[in-house]
């Protein structure tokens, strides 16, 4: 008779932990598997039962917290709705078919810690107002369509750790913002449409393992504040229009493991710098 009660105990704690998922939740993770074709996903969700059942959530008490529907065959466009998920902190919807802009209310979803959108079809541009999002520690958008410039805002994630743009249709330059995020510790925005010189501000990175920058139209002398970066471990820079020798940059940046330049710029010499060169950063 104990073992019983305990047995209707657990089963009662879990239905009250699961139960009651808010109706504004619900109907976005409806929406969402609605606008993304939810029937035809490799892994779908029998919507009449409880949310708690759903493939790829993440529930801590009455809340949805995390979503991984990576390698899914989502198909369709993210809905506006999904920003009712206002306690959700991981967002991973990679390798998928997703395609269309980004809804602008995802700035509202100010309890994400993890955004992970990579390998979809997104285009447009990335928010303006995406430094909204001040909890983020990982902003991975690479091999996309998405085009413009990255907004300055991106300065405001100061709890950012991994910002992965690579492999989209950005242009413009590295908005000097970027020096605000003291955590990160990967920057690659190879294969994409950027240019100007490298501001000299991205010396404050101190926690920085790698820096990606290949593949762009960055030009101009490597600001020598970049033998600052001790944790460095990957530096990849190479088909861009970077002038001067930067043979001695390798040795001493201590960690390197991955190197990257173009064979003009491995001759021996002085390594070059900004020091005395005008920056254009903005």
């Amino acid at each position: 008779m104990k073992t019983l009660k305990i047995t209707l105990l657990f089963c009662l704690i879990s239905v009250l932990s699961y139960a009651n998922v808010s109706q504004d939740q619900k109907t976005a993770l409806v929406d969402l598997y609605t606008a993304t074709n939810g029937d035809s996903w490799n892994h779908s969700w029998d919507l009449k039962q409880p949310v708690s059942k759903w493939y790829g959530l993440t529930l801590e008490g009455d809340n949805v917290v995390g979503i991984n529907l990576s390698f899914n065959n989502l198909i369709g466009n993210l809905p506006e709705s999904i920003s009712n998920l206002t306690h959700l902190k991981v967002l991973n919807l990679s390798f998928n078919k997703l395609e269309g802009e980004l809804p602008v209310t995802i700035v509202n979803m100010i309890s994400l810690e993890e955004l992970k959108l990579f390998s979809n079809k997104f285009n447009g541009a990335i928010p303006s107002d995406i430094g909204a999002l001040t909890n983020l520690k990982s902003l991975e958008l690479f091999n996309n369509d998405f085009f413009g410039e990255i907004p300055s805002s991106i300065g405001n994630l100061t709890k950012l750790e991994s910002l992965i743009l690579s492999s989209n249709l950005l242009m413009g330059r590295l908005p000097s913002t970027i020096s605000k995020l003291k955590s990160l510790k990967v920057l690659s925005v190879f294969d994409n449409n950027l240019l100007g010189t490298i501001p000299k501000s991205i010396g404050e990175l101190t926690q920085l393992e790698e820096l990606v920058l290949s593949n762009n139209g960055f030009y101009g002398n490597l600001p020598g504040v970049l033998v600052e970066l001790k944790s460095l471990k990957t530096l990849l820079l190479s088909n861009n229009k970077f002038e001067g020798n930067y043979a001695v940059l390798k040795e001493k940046l201590p960690n390197i493991v991955d190197f990257d330049l173009d064979e003009s710029n491995l001759n021996e010499g002085v390594l070059a710098t900004l020091d005395d060169e005008e920056n254009d950063d903005d």
